[in-house]
C-alpha cells in the first residue's frame, strides 16, 4: 500500500509498453537491415537482443519510473514550468550518460574488453551518436507522463464536480425534507394568520421571506460555491422566519467583517449549522435562546461560528453527524470541496453553557 503512494503501477506499465514497442520496431529495423545488406558488419542476435534490447529496456522502464515519481512531486509542489523543464533536460542528457556506464560496465564484467582497452573518448562517442535519440524518446514519455496526470486528474474532477452537484441537490431536498415539514409550514402559515388581523405589513414581509428563502433553496442555481454576501442574504429570510415563529424567546446576532463579502464560501452552509444550534439549544431549562453567528478572517482562513447560549450537548461530534443528517452532508461537502485544508468541530462552550460550531475554510 506504501509502495502504491509513490508509483503508479498502470503508469509504469504504459510507459514500459511504449519503451517495448519502440524496441519491436528497432527490432524489425534490424531484421530488415540484415536481409538486405548482408555484407554489412552486424552482431550475434543473442548479443543485440540482451544488449542492445533487454538491458537497454530495463535501464529506459527504471529511470522513467524515478521520472514518473518526481514529476508527480513537481505536480503537486506546483514548480514553475521554466524549472520543470530545465530539470528534465538536464535529466534527458543524463539518462544516455547512465546507460552508456551501465553498458561499459557491462562489457567490462562479461569480458568484452578489459578496463585497460576501455577507451573515455570512444564511449563518449557513442553516446554523442544517439543523444538526439536519447532527447527525442525522454521527451515522448514525459509526455506520456504528464498526460497520463492531467487526465487522472481531469477525471478526479469531474467526478468530485459530479459528488459536490449530487450533495448540493440532497442538501435542498433535505433541507425540504426537514425544516419544510408541515410542522414548519404549519407554524409559519398560523403566524402568518395571525398577522394579518394584527400587522396585515409584516404579515405581508413573512409571506415574502417565506417565498424568498424557498425561492433561494430551489432555484439558486447549481455553484457549489458562493460569495458570502449571497449566502447572507438568504439567511436573512430565514431568520426573519425564525424571529415570527419565536418572537421575543429568539435573539440571533450577526457579527460579520464587511470585508469577506466577496470571499467563497459553500452554498447553503449556515442555514443547516443555524437551524441545528436552535433546535438542540432549546431545553425545559433554557426558554430563551441567543444565538451569535461570527463570520471573520484570520491568518488565511475564514472562520464561521455559530454560538448559542442554551442545553449542552451529551455526545460528540461523530455520533451528531450520524444522526443528523444535515449535519453529515456538510461535513462530507466541505470534504469534497477542500479535502483535509479545512475543520468542522462541534462542542460545547468551555463557559459551561451552550454550544459552539466552528467551521474553517481556506481564504478564497
Amino acid at each position: 500500500m506504501k509502495l502504491k503512494k509513490y508509483i503508479d503501477f498502470k503508469l509504469i506499465l504504459l510507459l514500459a509498453g511504449f519503451y517495448g514497442l519502440f524496441n519491436i520496431i528497432y527490432i524489425t529495423k534490424s531484421a530488415y537491415l540484415r536481409v538486405t545488406f548482408p555484407e554489412m558488419r552486424h552482431e550475434p542476435w543473442y548479443d543485440f537482443l540482451v544488449n542492445n534490447i533487454l538491458i537497454d529496456w530495463l535501464v529506459v522502464v527504471f529511470y522513467m519510473t524515478i521520472i514518473a515519481i518526481s514529476t508527480k512531486r513537481f505536480l503537486h509542489r506546483n514548480f514553475s514550468w521554466v524549472k520543470i523543464i530545465s530539470i528534465h533536460i538536464v535529466c534527458s542528457i543524463l539518462i544516455g550518460f547512465i546507460i552508456r556506464l551501465i553498458f561499459d560496465l557491462y562489457s567490462i564484467l562479461t569480458g568484452l574488453f578489459t578496463i585497460e582497452e576501455y577507451q573515455v573518448k570512444e564511449s563518449f562517442t557513442r553516446f554523442m551518436i544517439v543523444v538526439d535519440l536519447n532527447f527525442l524518446i525522454y521527451f515522448a514519455m514525459t509526455f506520456i507522463i504528464y498526460t497520463y496526470y492531467y487526465v487522472k486528474q481531469v477525471k478526479e474532477a469531474e467526478h468530485h464536480r459530479a459528488q459536490l452537484e449530487t450533495q448540493l441537490v440532497n442538501t435542498r431536498m433535505k433541507m425540504l425534507s426537514s425544516q419544510l415539514q408541515p410542522h414548519f409550514l404549519f407554524n409559519t402559515l398560523n403566524s402568518i394568520a395571525v398577522l394579518a388581523d394584527l400587522d396585515k405589513e409584516k404579515a405581508k414581509d413573512t409571506i415574502a421571506d417565506l417565498s424568498d428563502f424557498l425561492r433561494e433553496i430551489l432555484y439558486s442555481g447549481d455553484e457549489n460555491v458562493i460569495p458570502l454576501e449571497k449566502e447572507l442574504r438568504t439567511l436573512e429570510y430565514y431568520q426573519n422566519i425564525l424571529n415570527v415563529r419565536f418572537s421575543d424567546h429568539l435573539t440571533i446576532t450577526k457579527e460579520v467583517d464587511q470585508s469577506l463579502m466577496s470571499k467563497k464560501v459553500p452554498a447553503l452552509l449556515l442555514q443547516p449549522i443555524l437551524e441545528n444550534s436552535i433546535k438542540h439549544g432549546y431545553s425545559y431549562e433554557h426558554t430563551h435562546l441567543e444565538v451569535i453567528i461570527r463570520i471573520y478572517a484570520e491568518a488565511n482562513e475564514l472562520i464561521i461560528k455559530v454560538i448559542n447560549d442554551g442545553a449542552g450537548l451529551s455526545a460528540g461530534k461523530e455520533e451528531l453527524l450520524k444522526k443528523g443528517k444535515g449535519l453529515d452532508n456538510i461535513d462530507a461537502r466541505l470534504s469534497n470541496l477542500y479535502g483535509n485544508n479545512y475543520s468542522f468541530e462541534i462542542k460545547n462552550r468551555s463557559t459551561g453553557t451552550g454550544v459552539e460550531t466552528t467551521i474553517k475554510l481556506p481564504l478564497t
